[in-house]
């Protein structure tokens, strides 16, 4: 069977590997197809559809939006957006400089607690300009963090400062999913729930798919099987599509984020589905 993992990040985002590696990797890893799906741009997927003509995998254009609702961080995965579409791509700067923000606000709670950590050593680690049409995350934080020996994990700097319950975390306003809903199908895509399993709001996932969620992401790295089984039903019982996805960002320290590209997989039928939702 033709399978795709359809969430992955790049180096446009808060992945370790250009665009072209996860292809390449996708194509050792005997997939049909993946999607390119960073945080709040999308400018890492022209070079991975490139890669992926040369290579003969298919690449879908994608995104991860960043929302927040009743006080949680939700993410909504977009597919087959118009990657050219000019008021997407300045709601996605508007994304960024939320982010930007966000990031500030951490590093300002580390030095509140302690711990000497400035943006220029994040931006120097991340390779890029906060200003940019890429992004930067918590997770390049957190390898600042195991760079200085403050934490020895990636996992252990969310769990200590930088997750929901860690003592540098900061939630600024954001767009609800809902925004992020009507953004990606105005801009001709189809839209997600990312990782359900995290947000431990199961009627809140059930919410946003039936305010105008496409699918639900059932099959997901940090999803337990009991966890799938179930997103499984609510997906039939919803009526919506079931997408699946690794959620690859790389390797930092030697410790792979989330999981390996073809981790979690699906057939390649679901593309059908989700071009037919546009």
């Amino acid at each position: 069977m033709n399978e795709v993992d359809l969430h992955m990040h790049t180096t446009a985002s808060d992945g370790t590997h250009p665009p072209a590696h996860n292809v390449r990797m996708a194509k050792a890893a005997g997939l049909y197809g993946i999607a390119i799906t960073d945080h709040d741009t999308v400018a890492g997927v022209a070079e991975a559809v490139q890669a992926g003509l040369e290579l003969d995998v298919l690449v879908v254009p994608g995104v991860e939006i960043s929302t927040v609702a009743d006080g949680r961080d939700i993410h909504i995965l977009g597919y087959y957006i118009d990657i050219h579409n000019e008021q997407l791509l300045t709601r996605l700067q508007q994304l960024r400089n939320t982010r930007e923000h966000r990031n500030a606000l951490i590093l300002d709670k580390m030095n509140e607690l302690g711990i000497p950590i400035t943006m220029e050593e994040v931006t120097t680690l991340a390779g890029k300009s906060p200003s940019g049409d890429e992004t930067i995350g918590r997770p390049h934080i957190a390898e600042v963090l195991m760079n200085k020996g403050i934490v020895s994990s990636i996992s252990e700097a969310f769990d200590r400062y930088l997750g929901s319950n860690g003592a540098a975390y900061v939630n600024p306003p954001r767009i609800t999913p809902y925004d992020a809903i009507d953004w990606i199908k105005e801009a001709g895509g189809a839209a997600v729930v990312a990782h359900p399993g995290l947000y431990g709001d199961d009627l809140l996932v059930e919410r946003i798919v039936l305010y105008g969620a496409d699918g639900i992401e059932v099959f997901h790295s940090d999803h337990s099987p009991e966890e799938e089984a179930k997103y499984l039903k609510m997906a039939n019982k919803l009526g919506c599509f079931v997408t699946a996805g690794s959620d690859f960002h790389g390797s930092r320290n030697g410790q792979t984020y989330h999981a390996p590209i073809g981790a979690r997989r699906i057939g390649a039928n679901v593309l059908e589905q989700l071009q037919g939702k546009k």
